[in-house]
């Protein structure tokens, strides 16, 4: 394998932008550059606002931790007056925004250069990135044939091929750490509500979506989320305050942990043997460096936990569907099958299911807390981010109507992503940590989870095994060079 030296990430560039050694104006040239060249193959960048980013420049960026660094935002959410979106869907196309969001509004504080967004299926559902509003699937740089992964599919490729440093995310069921399994990143899932929902969200999918980002390095993920931390005005609930910051915690070395281990499904069934020999490679690596590594696996109903999941998005799908159609009648034309499966689906569901599923998370959550909790506990749950090597493309295409199967049958997305959600679910904090590869080649995220609200453990944690096994160097076959 040729080796490479390590690639600059955002805290680099922005290092060199401060020293007046690259301009934001070259910064942002070297990108646009790089989505001429390679978006062609990836599909992973759009609605470009080329105008809006010099601008910006123009006008005199932020003073913040990322000044003159580029950035895209995902095509879903965090909701920008100059960012129009089609939130992957093609009833949604061309979506304008009276005002920034909150997250919008705290990534520009660190002084990024903001371009363009990156694509997401429709309604933010699976763990694939094909939506027909962008004219075909994104692609995996590390492998065209394959998925780079879902909801975030767009940030991932984006970054992983080299266009930006980081992207932004956002995490619904994995949505963030799918990608970053998929494409060779680093993506963290903050504790529920770390991160501000508002003011177009009151709750995301009932609490368990977040925003989150797409990086090279935890270092970038741990300045972004100190940055844009803390609930907005109005929040209906926030997450407990941290001892310290991001930033800090990753400083030093973490205290030595409790880690139980599982090489299997949290359910014990079986995962691919690339995955599972990955798992245990980092349960070496971890031992290694002090900590006790165990064998185990959770308590809790994560069957049940995942149907509801799937009633609860299906219930957040149709509203969105029926605001959003206003007058029209639902068509092929505005909604893939997968959304109008999931219409069909919560309209079979009693008046009272949907409270109902909110109260069957909150109990996976207490159940997930009591896994954390007492003597000999575990602080960390190692596992791998995903069931499989990165999918291949049209496997979770959005085509079927069957909704329920696309989620929960056999082979579908429940055991291909069998980890993720169930932190979604809890609200702990969870990251996927580019530690693992096929023999393919492919990328295999490693999977750790923390007790609810101890995100500056978990991320100091990330940070060690980036030290004892540094992935910075690692570049897949199509990659832009921009930096």
């Amino acid at each position: 394998m040729t080796s490479y030296p390590p690639i600059p990430d955002a805290t680099d560039l922005a290092a060199a932008v401060a020293a007046r050694r690259v301009s934001p104006e070259e910064l942002l040239n070297s990108a646009l550059s790089a989505v001429e060249r390679l978006n062609p193959e990836l599909n992973a960048v759009v609605l470009v606002q080329e105008a809006v980013a010099r601008a910006h420049i123009a006008a005199g960026l932020l003073h913040g931790p990322f000044q003159g660094v580029p950035f895209l935002l995902k095509d879903l959410g965090c909701e920008a007056v100059d960012f129009p979106g089609h939130n992957g869907s093609r009833l949604l196309a061309n979506t304008q925004y009276a005002q920034n969001s909150s997250i919008f509004a705290r990534i520009q504080a660190t002084g990024v250069v903001t371009f363009g967004r990156t694509t997401a299926p429709e309604g933010g559902i699976g763990p694939a990135t094909e939506s027909a509003v962008y004219g075909g699937p994104t692609r995996n740089p590390w492998a065209l044939g394959h998925t780079p992964g879902g909801s975030s599919g767009g940030a991932g490729a984006a970054v992983a091929a080299g266009i930006v440093p980081f992207a932004h995310g956002s995490d619904g069921g994995g949505s963030v750490r799918i990608p970053a399994s998929s494409c060779g990143l680093f993506g963290f899932k903050p504790t529920r509500a770390r991160l501000p929902d508002g003011p177009y969200v009151g709750e995301g999918w009932a609490g368990m979506a977040i925003d989150g980002f797409l990086t090279r390095s935890v270092r970038d993920t741990a300045v972004m989320l100190d940055a844009c931390e803390g609930p907005d005005l109005g929040a209906p609930y926030v997450a407990p305050p941290l001892l310290r910051s991001h930033a800090d915690a990753i400083s030093r070395p973490p205290k030595r942990m409790r880690v139980m281990l599982c090489d299997t499904s949290f359910t014990g069934a079986a995962i691919d043997p690339d995955c599972a020999a990955a798992v245990h490679q980092t349960g070496r690596l971890l031992e290694s460096l002090g900590h006790e590594v165990t064998p185990g696996l959770p308590r809790a109903n994560i069957t049940g936990m995942m149907r509801a999941w799937t009633d609860i998005v299906a219930v957040g799908t149709a509203l969105s569907i029926a605001k959003s159609l206003k007058s029209r009648q639902l068509s092929l034309d505005y909604v893939e099958g997968i959304g109008r499966g999931a219409l069909a689906h919560a309209q079979t569901l009693p008046p009272t299911r949907y409270l109902e599923a909110v109260n069957e998370i909150h109990a996976l959550g207490r159940e997930m807390a009591a896994v954390f909790d007492g003597t000999g506990a575990p602080d960390v749950i190692l596992s791998a981010t995903l069931a499989e090597p990165p999918a291949r493309i049209g496997r979770f295409n959005h085509a079927p109507e069957d909704y329920v199967d696309y989620r929960i049958g056999p082979g579908r997305v429940f055991d291909y992503s069998p980890f993720c959600a169930v932190f979604n679910a809890s609200g702990q904090p969870a990251a996927s940590v580019p530690l693992g590869q096929s023999a393919a080649g492919l990328p295999i995220g490693i999977h750790l989870a923390a007790r609810f609200g101890a995100d500056e453990t978990l991320i100091a944690l990330c940070a060690e095994l980036e030290r004892a096994a540094p992935w910075g160097h690692k570049r897949p076959p199509i990659w832009a060079g921009a930096f």
